[in-house]
């Protein structure tokens, strides 16, 4: 079982849970919206086994970690320098880098800015862009044979839209019934709706990601994805701390920009580098589409593999997220 520890600086608190041998290879999980380091449970175990030093942090802003008021607070900068002092407190001996959703994301801007300490990085269902994950940069690569400019200016960026426009709105129709809430974005993915306009394109239509409502209607958590112990800490923890500061994320598209400008080589990765994409995942699957040029044209060494899966591949596909992962690994004899 993972030990559940608490590292402190003057500036934040990191909770993390911990798994393996912990003189082991040093291997980071870093988790994205709306999630906690529990999520990469089965993958921990997986490489806890194998003899890796696996770490999860609870991102800032969730579980056990500092959740500031300001929303500027969670601008990459921020959060990276997180896990700067993190990877220190560990010894500083370079990792494998694991991230999904805004985990991913992280994982990229890491790397981007702090590549000695990265062997490898795994950037699971959200691509790398080296100008940052922004509507800037996302909005432009909407694919528009299935989102039409005049219908759908933001393509299926349109909840992230409304983040920075209705933020309070967003923030309490997600607090309103947490529990349903959490079960309702937590679904696996269905081939069916590939080429189809998903739901997050029609947020500001209909006023909010649950409309009129402004609140989630009663949903049972889908049990092949989470466990019933780790969704019920998941709904136990936002109880507690909402849903403010995860989604506070959204709001520093400007300050995130700059912060990629200052990367080193123009954001270009020269580390081994795997994508993982999930093939039935309406936001962020690079098949078909253009999300995955940048990723490319800056990774020296990329290597993309693709699941049959949703977006929440940590859960949809446990065990072969791991091989996979692990395969590349033996492949890159990182």
């Amino acid at each position: 079982m993972p030990v559940s520890r608490t590292f402190q600086t003057p500036r934040h608190t990191t909770h993390y849970i911990e798994a393996g041998p912990p003189d082991g290879p040093l291997m980071m999980f870093l988790h994205g919206w709306p999630e906690l380091g529990i999520i990469w449970s089965a993958q921990m175990a997986t490489f806890a086994d194998k003899g890796w030093r696996c770490v999860a942090p609870d991102m800032r802003g969730y579980g056990g970690s500092s959740i500031p008021d300001d929303p500027a607070a969670y601008a990459h900068e921020e959060v990276i320098a997180d896990m700067i002092e993190l990877h220190d407190h560990l010894g500083g001996t370079p990792a494998v880098w694991v991230g999904h959703d805004w985990g991913s994301v992280l994982v990229g801007a890491f790397a981007a800015h702090e590549p000695t300490r990265v062997t490898g990085a795994v950037l699971v269902s959200v691509p790398y862009f080296p100008t940052a994950n922004a509507l800037p940069t996302l909005v432009p690569l909407v694919d528009r044979t299935i989102y039409p400019t005049a219908e759908y200016p933001d393509g299926q960026w349109d909840y992230y839209r409304w983040y920075n426009t209705h933020f309070a709105t967003a923030v309490a129709d997600l607090d309103a019934d947490k529990r349903s809430s959490l079960a309702s974005i937590y679904r696996r993915g269905d081939p069916a709706t590939l080429d189809k306009p998903v739901a997050n394109a029609t947020v500001t239509k209909r006023g909010g990601r649950f409309g009129a409502a402004h609140r989630a209607p009663p949903t049972e958590p889908d049990p092949e994805l989470w466990p019933a112990m780790d969704f019920d800490t998941l709904v136990a923890i936002f109880e507690r701390n909402g849903f403010r500061g995860p989604c506070a994320w959204y709001l520093n598209d400007d300050a995130n920009i700059a912060f990629m400008e200052r990367a080193l080589d123009g954001g270009g990765l020269s580390m081994p580098v795997l994508f993982v994409n999930g093939d039935w995942d309406q936001m962020n699957s690079i098949v078909g589409n253009r999300s995955g040029e940048a990723m490319r044209a800056a990774c020296r060494d990329l290597t993309v593999t693709r699941l049959a899966g949703g977006h929440w591949l940590p859960l949809e596909r446990k065990g072969e997220l791991a091989d996979t992962i692990g395969t590349w690994i033996d492949a890159r004899e990182l």
